[in-house]
């Protein structure tokens, strides 16, 4: 069927515009001098308003991007949408008490990498996390010659050392999760003690009313205001001088738009000569073409089976519209059990019906890169408006193909072949490949044996692997998702990238630790694990077990038999 049209987005004018910035000016020193008991019960504040708004948050998403009410993809809409932002709530709130009692964050254990790096335990950090994530485990990587001193040190560093006296930020907001604009808030507000303009993106701005809602007591104090509109006014609020510094969650495209001006020889002078237009500082999450480099092995057929889903389900999430969407399949030349693992992923895939191309220019997207190349596998009978998945086997590695260099914000999976079928070999290759020809360092995936992560030649590799991956995250048998929701994990590109080839940004978000001085997060999964996990194509009540968890988050543990239930089920 032919989609209904979407409704006109709201536009803030810029009298108001500039109205809101004039009145997050007079709350940003009131802000940055609030005690920690104020902090705390903003946050809790925000949390109820969290918490009351869910339902309808939920329904909302669904009704625009044509999700069957109480169906299990709807769990989607819970898990990305008010789950991780009353998550997120929930453990700065923890991190504000442990500063008010200690003086400090709480962490988990540190260690080493293998190169000397110290590395410290961000997940699970509680027994819930430990019950309904068994075995999983998420490790911050430091940069070098950070040591445990620092480490202690540097974390909620705007707590021991304020570096301003009340600074206002926009926050430039993401159309395609729904947690993303209100998470980045967060993250500003009580990492940085910054106030916020929120602009929301066009396509979710319907659900600014329920964020002002949500947020009504950060409004009314003058530390929020959420403001509508498009290019025009994200060009004005970035540019107004009443704003000292941007964030901004979308595309390179975007962010150099805004940072360096329209494409042409003017902006070409300007980047050659280091000389932005936007002279302020911006982080930025932008984007990634993600690899999932597939370490050969002998694989039994159950952890065939499982990781081929996983792989399925990271295609699928969101209709595809995740920068962390799996992207780049990386298989070992010669494996053995290629075609049997890519017809996996195929068969699980198909377990769910294709989605409305309801992101903007996704479907001239997926055309322009898919038509006329040979070996396009399509599953699923896409209706009218509808794309079906698109898995493209045997992709020769060539950085000039738009398969290396652009990232395809559609139902796309390319497959490219790569090393030898020794695992060491392939490793090597493989990260050469992500590394240096692959487009972008948000995150990568590592799907690997058990066997071979146990073996001591073969896991030697593959840490090697992951310390040598410039990827802000890293997931081992899991998808990067979880790095996202955790809140624990800090969330952004692999530090370093300049201005003039951005890459997939700069800075780290969520992290509710306050950790500063992170080169990477580090995320282990069990091969197979029960319950499945809720991305997966098979489950079957991910829309309970999505409520459920949001459910735990905002009431506690009366609402946990209930998820426990929902995940056994799945």
């Amino acid at each position: 069927m032919t989609p209904p049209a979407a409704a006109p987005s709201p536009v803030t004018d810029p009298r108001r515009l500039d109205e809101a910035v004039a009145r997050l000016r007079d709350g940003a020193p009131i802000w940055a001098r609030a005690s920690l008991p104020e902090r705390i019960a903003l946050a809790r504040s925000m949390a109820r308003g969290v918490e009351r708004t869910a339902e309808r948050a939920v329904a909302a998403a669904c009704a625009a991007k044509g999700i069957a009410p109480g169906s299990p993809v709807g769990g989607e809409e819970w898990l990305s949408g008010p789950y991780v932002v009353l998550r997120q709530l929930r453990l700065v709130i923890r991190s504000l008490e442990a500063l008010a009692r200690r003086g400090n964050t709480p962490i988990g254990a540190t260690g080493e990498t293998l190169d000397g790096r110290l590395t410290a335990r961000v997940f699970p950090v509680s027994a819930t996390d430990r019950a309904l994530f068994m075995g999983v485990s998420a490790d911050v990587h430091l940069e070098e010659g950070v040591g445990r001193t620092e480490l202690d040190e540097s974390r909620a560093r705007f707590y021991k050392a304020p570096d301003h006296d009340g600074e206002v930020c926009l926050v430039l907001g993401a159309g395609n999760i729904n947690a993303i604009p209100p998470a980045d808030v967060v993250t500003k507000l009580f990492n940085e003690g910054k106030v916020c303009v929120l602009k929301m993106n066009p396509v979710n701005a319907y659900l600014g009313p329920l964020f002002e809602e949500a947020f009504a007591e950060a409004i009314a104090r003058g530390f929020l205001a959420v403001v509508y509109g498009g290019a025009e006014e994200g060009w004005h609020l970035a540019h107004h001088p009443g704003v000292d510094e941007v964030h901004i969650t979308g595309s390179d495209r975007t962010h150099d738009l805004i940072v360096w001006g329209p494409p042409g020889s003017e902006r070409a002078a300007r980047m050659a000569r280091n000389d932005p237009l936007l002279r302020k500082e911006i982080t930025s999450e932008l984007g990634n073409i993600t690899p999932v480099l597939v370490v050969p092995g002998a694989w039994d057929a159950r952890t065939l089976a499982a990781q081929a889903e996983s792989v399925a389900g990271m295609l699928t999430h969101n209709a595809s519209y995740n920068c962390i969407a799996g992207k780049m399949l990386v298989t070992a030349r010669g494996w053995r059990q290629r075609d049997e693992f890519l017809a996996a992923v195929e068969r699980f895939t198909a377990l769910a019906p294709p989605r409305r191309a309801w992101y903007p220019g996704s479907a001239s997207s997926y055309h322009r890169m898919l038509d006329g190349r040979a070996r396009v596998r399509r599953i699923g009978d896409a209706a009218e408006g509808e794309l079906p998945w698109a898995i493209v086997p045997g992709v020769a590695p060539d950085p000039e193909d738009v398969a290396f260099r652009q990232e395809p914000f559609c139902a796309v999976l390319w497959e490219t072949e790569i090393g030898s079928p020794d695992p060491v070999e392939f490793l090597d290759a493989a990260v050469t490949l992500a590394n240096e020809t692959l487009w972008g360092t948000l995150a990568a995936h590592i799907v690997a044996h058990p066997r071979t992560i146990s073996d001591r030649t073969t896991g030697a590799a593959l840490e090697g692997a992951i310390r040598r991956l410039r990827y802000g995250s890293v997931s081992v048998n899991c998808w990067a998702g979880y790095g996202f929701a955790f809140g624990t994990t800090p969330w952004g590109a692999y530090p370093g990238a300049p201005l003039t080839d951005i890459q997939s940004g700069r800075g780290f978000v969520h992290n509710a630790l306050m950790l500063e001085h992170v080169e990477k997060t580090v995320i282990r999964h069990p091969a197979v694990a029960f319950p499945k996990p809720p991305y997966f194509p098979s489950h079957r009540t991910a829309h309970v077990l999505g409520r459920g968890l949001t459910r735990l988050e905002a009431r506690g543990l009366t609402a946990l038999p209930r998820v426990l239930a929902a995940g056994v089920r799945g």
